[in-house]
């Protein structure tokens, strides 16, 4: 990671706009704040693209639109990558955040930068129209930086996913691993899938009970993720009988959510933000 890093700074000198893909249903919790540190010292503007839009909150996608609209040199747009129409827009959106590039005599240099798993190379094989870019359902695919010219005005670069050293809040680094931009190996599939579905409960109550057919009515986040594992008859034979697998319940709800299957769920908006931001400030009372 700490290569990575260098290598993008390296590339940012060289580079006009910074293209940051973040995941639209926790645009924050998805953004690096290195990428940000680099962007700023280098003073390049930023095209935000919140991917995956398609599976966020539209209410939630509009307020996070209108947050990052209004901070100096930054354009957010809510797209997914994964349909070509979307991604044609990106070449045209970044030309209005360097009109020094306009002229035809220098070539426009984009970089495309982000976590793991949010559809940087996606977005790179849709702008090239053809695959160059490794892509899977998986963290940390990309593992070097690829140029490649988008006809003989503008260039662009994807690089690997960068994820920062240490997560300040616990709350954003189970949302990331319930959006799988952490991989397995590093977290307990019951514990994100609890965290995922008392979010769920405070915010789509209604979701829950429409995918699973139960009342959710009382339950907590563990309730769920045991509700789910018996609906769905996910049991494990012990030497003592059998016994609620809640291991393979967690995984069920959480690909239902990376896939979209529960609805559209956002699991930040600005407003949450800022309140979980404030809490962490706020002083702790002992007594």
């Amino acid at each position: 990671m700490t290569s990575a890093r260098k290598k993008a700074a390296e590339t940012m000198a060289l580079t006009d706009v910074v293209i940051e893909v973040l995941d639209a249903r926790l645009p924050e919790a998805s953004s690096n704040p290195m990428i940000r540190e680099l962007r700023l010292a280098r003073q390049r503007p930023c095209l935000k693209l919140l991917n995956k839009a398609d599976l966020a909150d539209p209410e939630a996608t509009r307020a996070w639109l209108d947050f990052y609209n209004a901070q100096p040199g930054v354009k957010a747009v809510a797209i997914s990558c994964k349909k070509p129409g979307d991604a044609t827009r990106v070449p045209a959106l970044c030309k209005t955040l360097a009109p020094h590039r306009n002229d035809g005599v220098k070539p426009l240099r984009m970089l495309i930068m982000g976590i793991p798993n949010v559809g940087k190379s996606t977005l790179m094989n849709a702008l090239l129209r053809r695959r160059v870019a490794a892509v899977g359902d998986e963290p940390a695919v990309t593992k070097s930086q690829l140029s490649q010219d988008l006809g003989p005005t503008m260039s662009i670069t994807d690089t690997p996913g960068l994820m920062w050293p240490k997560i300040d809040h616990d709350d954003d680094g189970y949302m990331l691993a319930a959006s799988h931009a952490i991989g397995r190996n590093a977290v307990i599939d019951s514990e994100v899938a609890a965290f995922l579905a008392t979010l769920l409960l405070q915010r789509y109550p209604t979701l829950l009970d429409q995918r699973y057919g139960f009342s959710t009515a009382g339950m907590d986040g563990i309730g769920v993720v045991e509700a789910v594992a018996r609906k769905r008859g996910c049991i494990t034979r012990t030497r003592h009988g059998s016994e609620l697998d809640l291991e393979k319940g967690a995984m069920m709800l959480l690909t239902d959510y990376r896939g979209g299957k529960l609805g559209r769920i956002s699991l930040e908006t600005p407003a949450s933000r800022a309140a979980m931001l404030a809490a962490s400030l706020a002083p702790t009372v002992q007594y």
